[in-house]
């Protein structure tokens, strides 16, 4: 079909959005610019396909989950955990539903069907990929802190909390004692 082609050009360029949408809850813990909401969800594939690695499931799929888990903020932004008793929490599904539509059959379902596998945590692939978003804010915290911001505890705190696999749960205790820079002299 004609239009396929322009309608993944167009969905290119939605997700270019990504790189200027910033993860806007760091600003209440007064980071003057956080990262990218790009930024955060490659560290967040990258930590997804080593947690899978260790969990013994699909490394590529977890990555892959984790790349797609916050695409519908092109059209939300980040909101952050605090605009949460004022609004009704959107639909991930549902916005990547709109956000598909236009596009070629199998491309509309490769990425509806990941966002679904992430949002429904069934599979270890989606538990290692939502530990990974939890594990990537962690780091995000613990760096933030170390650069002098000291308002991250809340982040570090919840992103510490609730995690799925044995393996995010290490990599979290063990991200608590290490320095940012440790891995200069590992």
């Amino acid at each position: 079909m004609a239009d396929e082609p322009a309608a993944l050009a167009a969905f290119g360029y939605e997700l270019g959005v990504l790189k200027r949408v910033r993860r806007s809850g760091w600003w209440q813990a007064g980071v003057r610019d956080p990262e990218s909401v790009a930024e955060h969800s490659v560290r967040a594939a990258q930590l997804a396909a080593l947690l899978a690695a260790e969990e013994g499931a699909s490394p590529e799929r977890a990555a892959f989950l984790a790349i797609w888990h916050d695409t519908q903020e092109t059209r939300t932004g980040d909101l952050p955990h605090s605009a949460g008793p004022y609004l009704v929490k959107p639909d991930p599904r549902a916005i990547t539903a709109d956000q598909t539509a236009a596009l070629p059959s199998r491309s509309r379902a490769v990425v509806r069907e990941a966002v679904d596998e992430y949002e429904a945590r069934q599979s270890t692939e989606a538990r290692c990929a939502k530990d990974a978003d939890k594990l990537e804010m962690l780091l995000q915290a613990l760096e933030y802190r170390s650069a002098g911001v000291s308002t991250v505890d809340e982040w570090i705190d919840s992103a510490s909390t609730g995690l799925f696999t044995e393996t995010a749960r290490r990599v979290a205790a063990a991200a608590l004692a290490l320095s940012p820079l440790s891995w200069r002299t590992l």
